[in-house]
């Protein structure tokens, strides 16, 4: 679909529930199938021990990814000066690029507009994945040199790319792929009003991605229109497609798919 990039081992995934090897094994498919293609692997590695996030980005950089992203610390509430500490400690022992990873609705942590200014004079450090839609930290981030900065969260993505954004890492996209990256395709030649055209259409997508914690919504709406096979793993659950609310939404998805 010319995505500049997948994720594996993400949040929109079972990430929190998987074996080590199981990680590796997703790693070293992802790496194998996009060998020939433009494409970037990005590694989702954070976690609460620097110790293991530092583990984890050697094997991610010993199975070929090219990158890796590392959401804040969860579960644990620490300072913006030891958020600064953990992100540099685990960046001078990086063999790959690092993308930090903010979304205080999942770890009850904000890392805070000075925090990312602070990270991103790391040489080691090349993004954000910002999932607070904050437009105005959006606007300032953006304005950093060589640091790009990633929406997280689907339903203010445009926006983002309005406020000097460089594009988004997408739930909406494991769906829609081609969508999604029309629209980043239109906010890069200025073409804002097919860039909002197309947001707008993928408005009942962007609803359905978030009725339910994921990955329930993408991995129902995938199995409902037989694109992967059954299965999601406990504690989360799968979504219930069987009406007609969401039908429409879901032809999209087929019809995206089998072009």
């Amino acid at each position: 679909c010319g995505t500049c990039a997948i994720v594996v081992a993400g949040t929109t995934g079972e990430s929190a529930l998987l074996a080590e090897h199981e990680f590796e094994e997703l790693l070293r498919t992802a790496v194998q199938i996009t060998k020939d293609h433009d494409i970037w692997v990005i590694a989702g590695t954070g976690g609460i021990a620097p110790e293991s996030v530092i583990h984890k980005n050697k094997l991610a950089h010993h199975l070929g990814a090219d990158a890796v992203l590392v959401v804040t610390p969860y579960y644990i509430r620490v300072t913006q000066a030891a958020l600064v500490d953990h992100f540099q400690t685990i960046a001078d022992a990086s063999p790959l690029p690092i993308i930090t990873y903010n979304v205080p609705g999942r770890t009850g942590m904000d890392m805070e507009t000075a925090t990312s200014k602070t990270l991103a004079k790391h040489p080691n450090i090349i993004g954000v994945k910002e999932a607070k839609a904050d437009m105005s930290r959006i606007a300032t981030l953006a304005k950093l040199n060589d640091f790009a900065v990633l929406s997280g969260d689907d339903d203010s993505f445009l926006e983002a790319m309005k406020c000097g954004a460089d594009g988004v890492i997408s739930v909406a996209a494991n769906v829609r792929p081609k969508a999604i990256k029309a629209i980043c395709d239109a906010m890069q030649f200025g073409d804002e009003p097919n860039a909002e055209a197309t947001d707008l259409g993928l408005r009942t997508t962007y609803e359905l991605m978030s009725a339910e914690p994921n990955p329930g919504p993408v991995k129902s709406a995938m199995m409902a229109r037989h694109i992967i096979g059954e299965g999601i793993r406990k504690p989360l659950t799968t979504m219930n497609l069987s009406g007609q609310s969401y039908a429409t939404t879901l032809d999209a998805i087929s019809e995206e798919y089998n072009a």
